[in-house]
């Protein structure tokens, strides 16, 4: 008797450790249930082009400027990417000549670079103040209900 008592108790800290931690990362993950509306779909969205992007710009005072910024904010990155990864690249081959260390060193460098771009494109766009989530998934809801929305009618 004294062996399912302690069984029991054992299954009961499990079973409430293990609701614990799914609720800890379910809220971990409640981003997610933003883009409930289009990720789980049947079928996926259709792709869409730049001069959808820019419809949308033009259609959306409020997020359509945000989105814009957005947009514009990832030629900081690439532009960073490049120089991070030319440079330290150029200072392996310089110093090393080793092919192996070359590579790492330029994957490196376009990495930092990449986040370094990201962060002045961050405080240059002033992208802090405005809500990206929001502008991202507005666009999403938009272009859904007009691709999805054509189809119905």
């Amino acid at each position: 008797m004294a062996e399912e008592s302690s069984d029991s108790s054992q299954r009961g800290f499990l079973g409430k450790h293990y609701e614990e931690l799914k609720e800890h990362w379910r809220k971990n993950f409640a981003f997610l249930d933003y883009y409930k509306k289009t990720l789980g779909r049947a079928e996926t969205l259709p792709k869409w082009t730049d001069a959808d992007v820019e419809e949308f710009i033009a259609s959306d005072p409020v997020y359509g400027p945000q989105l814009k910024a957005l947009r514009e904010s990832r030629k900081y990155a690439i532009v960073g990417a490049l120089l991070g990864a030319a440079h330290l690249g150029g200072v392996s081959w310089k110093y090393s000549k080793s092919p192996h260390g070359f590579v790492l060193a330029t994957g490196f460098g376009a990495l930092c670079g990449g986040v370094f771009g990201s962060e002045v494109a961050e405080h240059w766009k002033q992208l802090y103040k405005i809500d990206k989530q929001g502008a991202n998934l507005r666009f999403l809801y938009w272009w859904e209900d007009k691709t999805v929305g054509n189809r119905r009618n």
